[in-house]
C-alpha cells in the first residue's frame, strides 16, 4: 500500500523557518523511514509565491501565479510512504508531526494521508 503525506501550515512559518533540532530530527527520521523501506520519496516545497494554480470553472481554464495569499495553510512538504496496512501508515504521519510538536513549540499545521491508487 502506498500513501502520499503532506503538511500543511500557514506560510508565515517558512519566513521563521524550521528549528535546527527539528531540521536534524526529521532528518534521521527520514533516512531511517527510507533504510527501512516504508518511505519512498520525500521532498519540500518552495513558497507559494513560487506556484501556479490552473483551475476550470463553468468549462473554462483559469491560470494565476502565486502567492496565494488567501489560502490559509499550504502544502509544504510531501512524503510517499509504502507500508503494509493503513495503521503502519498512521503511525509513520503521527511519529513524523509529533517531531514538530518536540521540536518547534508554537508550530500549528497539518498532515494529511491519501492512501494512492495503483494502476498496472
Amino acid at each position: 500500500m502506498k500513501y502520499l503525506m503532506m503538511v500543511k501550515a500557514n506560510e508565515k512559518y517558512r519566513a521563521e523557518g524550521p528549528p535546527p533540532a527539528l531540521l536534524e530530527a526529521m532528518g534521521k527520521f527520514v533516512q531511517e523511514s527510507m533504510q527501512s523501506g516504508k518511505v519512498v520519496d520525500t521532498g519540500g516545497l518552495k513558497p507559494s509565491s513560487a506556484a501556479t494554480r490552473f483551475r476550470i470553472e463553468k468549462g473554462k481554464l483559469k491560470v494565476t501565479d502565486g502567492p496565494f495569499t488567501e489560502a490559509k495553510e499550504v502544502v509544504g512538504g510531501w512524503a510517499i510512504v509504502k507500508v503494509n496496512s493503513r495503521a503502519e501508515a498512521l503511525e509513520n504521519a503521527r511519529q513524523f508531526m509529533e517531531l514538530h510538536t518536540k521540536h518547534w513549540p508554537g508550530w500549528e499545521g497539518t498532515s494529511e494521508m491519501y492512501e494512492m491508487e495503483e494502476y498496472g
